[in-house]
């Protein structure tokens, strides 16, 4: 599919964003299940305590794809804007700037993490019985997370070139991949958090590949460029990046609040529940990227055609998709939600043995867990609007409300008030209080027009 199949002025909003939906949500969703089949591995063959070691080490790698997430994003409206204005080379700098930004930062960061594991999985909050199997994750799984980024900006741009389809590809093949490699390393040969690890990098190194070449060699109008090194060219990309970086920056928020829901998480349910608690929590965040990417793919969706014709001026077309976006996500919302209340026990015993102690907690808190899901991917949806149309303030304090203002004090305060109970519905209350801060700021922008 070519940029020239996708007509983003004047295709029917519902049509266009269909064929934005259907493979970015399918896409997604099978990095999800990637997520979820890692975990069903290291549960079933390593026991609740991989599963809680997993999660523990997941929290700054939950940063760095924040990054990735963030110039992705910004990269992409920045280059959607340039192209509605004909300006395509300028579209290719702003990408291939974002791209050489994430290698480099990434690199410095996976490198702090490798040199320091033991601290590094202190800092994070692990015992010392947990304390092995954190570092034995953290030392395999760390190397691929720069390939991860090529792959998440890449792909946000291999979209916005017209090619969703090759997009969900980068994202299914990869998935296949991994599943396989989980089946071989950790059930066949028995290796462990080490062979879910090298299972994981394998697939994101694939996906990272596919992209990357989609953008050397494939691309219609986004093909990446030769960017000079001298002392102008180094200031242009630090300007720009800067930029892009304001306009993503409530999405690299949105994964920071994942990765502080884990960290305060892991460390609240330690507190009350000891390591049980913690592997109870990691089923939980093994389901949260499902809610995350079901948002995340309904915002990325609308975000080429809200940018597009934000650019353009036509405000009506992008009122339309942003209701087709928050209806969207209401509906998905709804049914996830239910699948959660009325099946804790089965979305359990995917992952562990029903007969243990975490697995008791799971099915107890999976139905209050739940109360959270509705409320967590209208915000992502919402968020993603304002980004879109490079609103950048709003978008911000509504990703700091559920990331940290409304997060941290509901997982200190709401336990203490009505128990352990109180732990699995901290995210709800956050979610919640973010989504009417929203609401009231539409119904109070709507009384200005």
């Amino acid at each position: 599919m070519t940029q020239n199949d996708i007509d983003l002025g004047a295709t029917p909003v519902g049509r266009l964003f269909g064929q934005y939906f259907i493979p970015t949500l399918l896409g997604m969703v099978s990095m999800c299940f990637v997520t979820m089949a890692d975990g069903i591995f290291v549960g079933r063959f390593v026991g609740p305590a991989g599963v809680a070691a997993v999660n523990i080490v997941w929290a700054p790698m939950m940063l760095l794809i924040g990054l990735g997430l963030m110039l992705g994003i910004g990269c992409s409206v920045v280059a959607s804007i340039r192209l509605a204005h004909g300006e395509t080379e300028r579209a290719r700098k702003a990408v291939t700037q974002a791209l050489a930004t994430a290698t480099l930062a990434s690199a410095l960061a996976v490198a702090a993490m490798m040199a320091s594991p033991t601290a590094t999985c202190r800092l994070l909050g692990s015992s010392d019985a947990l304390m092995p199997l954190c570092i034995e994750y953290l030392l395999w799984m760390s190397p691929a997370l720069v390939l991860n980024l090529w792959s998440i900006i890449g792909l946000f741009i291999v979209r916005l070139d017209g090619s969703p389809r090759y997009a969900m590809w980068c994202n299914v093949l990869p998935g296949l991949i991994n599943i396989v490699l989980d089946f071989v390393f950790v059930y066949l040969m028995d290796m462990g958090l080490r062979g879910a690890a090298l299972a994981t990098s394998a697939a994101i190194a694939t996906g990272a590949c596919m992209a990357m070449w989609y953008l050397g060699a494939m691309a219609s109008k986004l093909r990446l460029k030769r960017l000079p090194l001298n002392g102008d060219a180094l200031r242009d990309t630090w300007r720009n990046v800067l930029y892009q970086m304001r306009i993503g920056i409530s999405a690299f928020l949105g994964e920071a609040t994942m990765a502080m829901l884990m960290f305060i998480g892991n460390r609240m349910f330690m507190l009350y529940l000891g390591d049980d608690g913690v592997a109870a929590f990691g089923i939980a965040c093994y389901y949260c990227p499902f809610f995350f990417m079901i948002g995340n793919a309904i915002a990325q969706s609308a975000q080429p055609i809200i940018s597009y014709n934000y650019g353009l001026g036509a405000w009506e077309r992008v009122k339309a998709t942003e209701t087709l976006a928050i209806k969207t996500a209401i509906g998905f919302g709804t049914a996830v939600t239910a699948l959660f209340v009325f099946c804790p026990r089965l979305m359990t015993e995917l992952f562990i043995d029903p007969s243990s102690q975490a697995a008791s907690y799971a099915i107890e808190g999976l139905p209050w867990f739940a109360s959270c899901v509705l409320w967590f991917i209208f915000n992502v949806t919402a968020i993603g609007y304002f980004q879109s149309v490079e609103r950048v303030v709003p978008s911000v304090a509504f990703a700091l409300m559920r990331g940290v203002l409304f997060l941290v004090p509901a997982f200190i305060l709401v336990p203490k008030a009505i128990g352990t109970a109180g732990l699995w519905l901290a995210v709800a209350h956050s979610e919640a209080l973010t989504s009417m801060a929203i609401i009231l700021c539409y119904i109070y922008g709507r009384r200005r027009r």
